[in-house]
């Protein structure tokens, strides 16, 4: 391809890299580095506090680290009740979620109404935006047209650069309303232009929640069921935040304290959560799934489930890396709360789509991989099924495109990620700057005709 380098010339950089850039793991015990910004018990270092969110695995009880029933709570309050008042109750949740994380309290009724006009009034995307910055450049990636097209918008607000609470608020209502539109606007111009296939863009229709935004304007008939778009409402309320210390809150925290706008902490935040190991874990899950589901004969068999499992684990099946996605969190010991309601609401629909036979064998695959990691690896460490397990499952039930899953996590999350940049830049004063140990020694300048 024009423009590439040469396999030859690539080759010899490559070796040329390879030959002066290698440091040894074990210097990172000497030095006491905390890899991954964890301490040595798996925990987080402390980098600072917050009053959004708190995610709670496990106790601390004399220095040893003991399981506990997964919570999460959002500005103190536990996410399952919320939730389960929206399904009592038959309505949606999220924008009532968004609200709380962004000022702080429950919305009453009068408050709630007009947060969501809100939002709905600034869902759709400036003029020619579509056309010139989504259309024009089409991106095979959903996340990194969104990164994008964040980035895109500085250039459309007059008052970009302007700082203060008002100004930054208003800048995360604007963002979190056109998320939607941007994801099924970016996805409608890659499967045109890369999948040679029609596409449709329906204007935004006021008056609809988020969820049902999403679902009318991804659908050519625009038509979806209540119960579908009360399941997707679940699971943006369950993806809205998750603390401050994961990856991609992290670093929208991090660029907030440069004294960056809000456009770019909010497009680096995307980039974060793309990642593998973060918010693309979803599809790693599907994609093993779809590996497990062919390569096990009976689904009914524990014993051939648990022989497949372990052979991802031993790296001859599955993408080679020996992870079983899904399964395992950083924070959460017994149980991931998000996993469990996101189960538990996706029963149902799943009868009524033909997938029950799907849905016991992932539950399956959550019930197996302890035993499996505890009998064959013989590891002693607590491991329960994350959100990520069953999030991709539900956006399948829905007739989502495997594309969008980690899309959605994002238009979720944005509001997450509003409340933290916001409260960093209201409450802190300091830069981030972790120190880094360098462990070279010293040389001496060699002239270039002496090399």
């Amino acid at each position: 391809m024009a423009g590439f380098m040469k396999r030859e010339s690539l080759d010899t950089l490559f070796a040329e890299f390879k030959k002066y850039n290698y440091i040894d793991a074990a210097l990172n015990e000497k030095y006491n580095v905390k890899r991954g910004l964890r301490n040595s018990d798996g925990t987080g270092v402390l980098a600072g506090l917050t009053q959004i969110c708190n995610v709670h695995g496990y106790v601390m009880n004399e220095g040893e680290k003991t399981p506990v029933e997964g919570e999460l709570t959002y500005r103190g309050i536990d996410v399952r009740d919320m939730v389960q008042s929206c399904i009592e109750e038959n309505r949606y949740g999220y924008e009532e979620v968004s609200y709380l994380l962004l000022f702080g309290h429950l919305p009453n009724r009068k408050q709630l109404e007009f947060y969501r006009t809100t939002l709905s009034q600034a869902r759709a995307l400036p003029m020619d935006f579509v056309q010139d910055m989504i259309l024009k450049s089409p991106s095979r990636d959903i996340m990194n047209k969104i990164g994008r097209s964040l980035l895109s918008l500085y250039s459309y607000d007059d008052f970009a650069e302007e700082t203060g609470l008002e100004a930054e608020l208003k800048k995360a209502l604007h963002i979190i309303a056109r998320m939607p539109t941007i994801m099924v606007n970016g996805y409608m111009a890659k499967i045109g232009h890369f999948d040679n296939e029609s596409t449709y863009f329906h204007p935004v229709r006021p008056g609809e929640t988020i969820a049902q935004s999403i679902l009318s304007t991804l659908r050519i008939t625009r038509e979806y069921t209540e119960e579908e778009a009360h399941l997707l409402d679940i699971c943006l309320m369950l993806h809205a935040e998750h603390g401050g210390g994961n990856n991609s809150t992290f670093v929208c925290r991090a660029m907030t304290s440069s004294g960056t706008d809000a456009y770019a902490a909010y497009s680096a935040a995307v980039g974060a959560l793309k990642g593998f190991r973060h918010g693309g874990a979803n599809i790693k899950v599907v994609e093993m799934f779809d590996a497990i589901k062919k390569g096990v004969k009976n689904w009914e068999s524990d014993e051939e489930v648990s022989d497949f499992l372990w052979d991802i684990v031993q790296k001859k099946e599955g993408d080679g890396t020996g992870l079983i996605y899904g399964m395992g969190h950083a924070v959460y010991t017994l149980s991931d709360p998000r996993a469990i309601m996101l189960r538990d609401s996706a029963e149902k629909l799943a009868d009524e789509k033909g997938m029950r036979d799907e849905f016991e064998l992932l539950k399956k695959v959550e019930r197996l991989t302890p035993q499996v990691m505890a009998e064959r690896k013989g590891s002693q460490k607590e491991m329960c099924a994350n959100v990520d397990l069953y999030s991709g499952f539900v956006y399948r039930m829905l007739g989502i495109p495997q594309e969008l899953f980690t899309p959605l996590f994002a238009t979720a999350r944005m509001s997450g990620w509003c409340a933290h940049r916001i409260e960093e830049y209201m409450t802190c004063s300091r830069i981030m700057r972790p120190a880094y140990k360098s462990v070279i020694k010293k040389k001496n300048y060699v002239p270039i005709d002496e090399r």
